[in-house]
């Protein structure tokens, strides 16, 4: 029985550490993704990209940022290869897609997340 105790203990302690290190994993790339935008801001060689809908749009956005929807975002689109697109939305899934699909359009390009998050000038 105390076999078994204290085989199950390891493997929550492996998890708790585990998780942990997830964790920690998170905050380091979030500080890592804002020490790069800062950096990027001021060299003053970005577009920044609001990939929310239209509407969601006129609500509020980062002032200066323009809008194409994700899904609008292929290879027909036209940004200057030479700044780094930095893309957002609400949550920062679609964010992620227009990551992806910029990264492979050959856009050097930073994911910002979710808007409410973002520590940049904002209009309404």
């Amino acid at each position: 029985m105390k076999k078994i105790i204290i085989v199950f203990i390891c493997i929550i302690s492996i998890f708790i550490i585990t998780g942990c290190d997830e964790a920690t994993e998170t905050i380091n790339e979030a500080e890592s993704s804002v020490n790069e935008m800062q950096k990027i801001i001021k060299k003053n060689n970005y577009i920044i990209v609001d990939v929310r809908t239209k509407e969601e749009y006129e609500e509020g956005h980062v002032k200066d940022s323009i809008n194409i929807p994700y899904d609008e975002i292929d290879e027909n689109v036209d940004l200057d290869k030479d700044k780094t697109i930095m893309v957002y939305c609400k949550s920062g899934k679609r964010s992620s897609i227009a990551y992806s699909t910029l990264k492979d359009l050959g856009y050097d390009v930073l994911d910002l997340g979710a808007y409410d998050t973002i520590d940049l000038e904002k209009t309404k």
